[in-house]
C-alpha cells in the first residue's frame, strides 16, 4: 500500500478543506418510495451525511410525473421537471439519482447522464441485470461511477462487502434469501398452514406484494439481485439471461409440511457457485425453492427480511442480515453510495472501486454459467404410492437409477390431506440434476406411484 501512487504533499496542501468544497450537485429522476425516501434522510441526516462525506450533499432537481406531489415532498428550494432527460443532462447536476424503475427509458437517462460525464446511483436491479454490461462499459469510457448498493437486499451492504471487505478472498459460493414477498410468504405457509394463495393475499394485503407479484413469486427479482452478487463475486459480467429461475407458485403446503417433518424448512434461494470439474470451470446461477436444514442461520430468517451468505476462501462463511425493501431501508443504500461519490473528488478513474469488483481487464469473460443439468446439489422427493408397503420399492429403483439415497420414510398423518394416499419422502445425497430428472421423469411411470412425483433441491450451504 505504501507504493501506491499518491498525490504530491504540495497538491495536497493546495486542495481545499471539506468545508470550502462545493456540494454535491444531485438530480434525482422519481419522487416515489424511493426517491422520496432518499430526499427524507438526506434532508434528516444532512450533518452527520456531510461529516462522513467530506461536503455537503445538496439535492438541486428532481423529475416527477406529478409537480404538485413533488412539492409537498421537497418544497420549493428544489427545481422540479417532468422530463427526465433534462435531469439527466442538467448542467448543475454532478450526478444523477435513479429512483423511477423499468428498463427501457430508465437506460436511456442513465446512459445520457453517463455521456454528460456525471456519475449514476441507481437501486433498480432489472436495470443493471438487463443493461448493466453496457452501462457499465459507457461509464468506463466516460471516467465515471455507477453504484448500486440499493439494488440488491438494501439495507444490507453486500455489494460493498463483496468489492471491498472481502478482495482478498477467492469467493467459492454467494446465497440467500433475497426477496422479502416470497419470504413472507414462505413464512405464512409453514407458521400458520395456509396455502400459498392465502399466504399471498396476506402480503398484498400488508404492502408486502404488488397488485402483480409475478417477478417476485416467480423468482425473477431474485435472479435479477443474483446475477449483480454473482458478478462481484467471482469477476464475470453480468449474466442474468443465463440464469436458472423457478419460483414459488407451484409450491404446496404439503411440502412445507413434509420438509419439517424432515427437518428442513423451505425457502426461496439464490445461489451463486464457481464449480471445477476438471480443466473446465464454470458458475452455478439460479434461484429456486430449496429445504434448507432447520438448524441453518438461513432457516431463521422469516417475515420480509433478507439474508445473504458468503463463502471465501480465507474468511470462510460470513453473514449479512436486515430488510430487503422499504422507502427509508433503500434510502440509507442510496445516500451511502452518494457519498462514496462524494469521496471521490480528486481520485483518477483508474484508482476508484471497480463497477463490480475487477478492474476491467481482470473480468472472465469466459467463465460460462453452467447449464441446469450440471448442477450438483442434494434433492427431496415427495412419491405418492399406492400402498405404504411400496416404499422399499421406491427407494431401491431410485438406487438403480443411480440416485444416491440417503434417507427414505413416509410422510407422516398430520402432514397429509385426510384420506390421502400415503406419501413416500426421499432424501437423496449430491448428485446431476441431470440424473434427477431422468429418474423423476421414470418414476411417474413405476407402477407404485399414485400421483406426480414432486422434486426440489436441499441446500446445505456449509462452510
Amino acid at each position: 500500500m505504501y507504493r501506491d501512487p499518491i498525490q504530491s504533499l504540495e497538491a495536497l496542501l493546495e486542495q481545499p478543506p471539506a468545508a470550502a468544497m462545493r456540494p454535491l450537485r444531485v438530480g434525482m429522476i422519481g419522487i416515489g418510495t424511493v426517491g422520496a425516501g432518499t430526499f427524507r434522510v438526506l434532508a434528516r441526516n444532512q450533518a452527520e451525511i456531510a461529516g462522513r462525506a467530506g461536503r455537503s450533499i445538496k439535492m438541486v432537481v428532481v423529475c416527477a410525473r406529478s409537480l404538485a406531489r413533488a412539492m409537498g415532498v421537497v418544497g420549493k428550494e428544489v427545481a422540479l421537471t417532468n422530463d427526465p432527460m433534462q435531469v439527466a443532462t442538467h448542467p448543475e447536476v454532478d450526478v444523477l439519482v435513479e429512483a423511477a424503475g423499468g428498463t427501457g427509458p430508465a437506460r436511456d437517462w442513465v446512459l445520457a447522464a453517463i455521456r454528460a460525464g456525471k456519475h449514476v446511483i441507481t437501486a433498480n436491479k432489472a436495470l443493471l441485470a438487463e443493461h448493466g454490461n453496457e452501462i457499465f462499459a459507457a461509464a468506463r469510457q466516460h471516467g465515471v461511477a455507477v453504484a448500486y448498493e440499493g439494488a440488491v437486499a438494501v439495507s444490507i451492504p453486500i455489494v460493498k462487502a463483496l468489492r471491498e471487505g472481502l478482495t482478498a478472498n477467492r469467493i467459492e459460493w454467494v446465497a440467500g434469501i433475497i426477496n422479502g414477498t416470497t419470504n413472507f410468504i414462505l413464512s405464512k405457509m409453514r407458521d400458520e398452514g395456509v396455502g400459498f394463495a392465502e399466504a399471498l393475499a396476506q402480503a398484498q394485503a400488508l404492502g408486502y406484494a404488488e397488485a402483480d407479484p409475478t417477478f417476485d413469486i416467480e423468482g425473477l427479482d431474485a435472479a435479477h439481485k443474483i446475477s449483480l452478487l454473482a458478478a462481484n463475486a467471482f469477476g464475470m459480467p453480468v449474466r442474468f439471461a443465463d440464469a436458472q429461475v423457478e419460483g414459488i407458485t407451484a409450491l404446496q403446503g404439503l411440502d412445507v409440511a413434509c420438509a419439517e417433518q424432515l427437518g428442513f424448512r423451505i425457502k426461496l434461494l439464490g445461489v451463486a457457485k464457481r464449480r471445477k470439474d476438471g480443466d473446465a470451470e464454470g458458475v452455478e446461477l439460479r434461484v429456486q425453492p430449496a429445504l434448507v436444514p432447520a438448524t441453518h442461520l438461513l432457516a431463521h430468517v422469516n417475515g420480509s427480511m433478507n439474508a445473504v451468505m458468503v463463502k471465501g476462501d480465507a474468511s470462510g462463511v460470513t453473514m449479512y442480515y436486515g430488510a430487503g425493501a422499504g422507502s427509508e431501508q433503500t434510502a440509507s443504500a442510496v445516500i451511502a453510495d452518494l457519498v462514496d461519490v462524494a469521496r471521490l473528488q480528486g481520485i483518477p478513474a483508474a484508482q476508484r472501486v471497480p463497477h463490480l469488483g475487477f478492474h476491467p481487464e481482470a473480468v472472465d469473460e469466459q467463465l460460462a454459467v453452467l447449464p441446469r443439468a450440471a448442477v450438483h446439489t442434494r434433492h427431496y422427493l415427495r412419491v405418492p404410492v399406492h400402498s405404504a408397503q411400496q416404499i422399499e420399492a421406491v427407494g431401491a429403483w431410485l438406487a438403480a437409477q443411480h440416485v444416491p439415497v440417503q434417507r427414505v420414510e413416509l410422510a407422516c398423518d398430520k402432514a397429509l390431506p385426510k384420506g390421502s394416499e400415503p406419501h413416500v419422502l426421499v432424501l437423496t445425497d449430491a448428485v446431476a440434476q441431470a440424473t434427477v430428472d431422468l429418474a423423476v421423469h421414470a418414476l411417474a411411470a413405476h407402477p407404485a406411484v399414485a400421483g406426480p412425483v414432486v422434486a426440489l433441491r436441499v441446500e446445505l450451504l456449509e462452510g
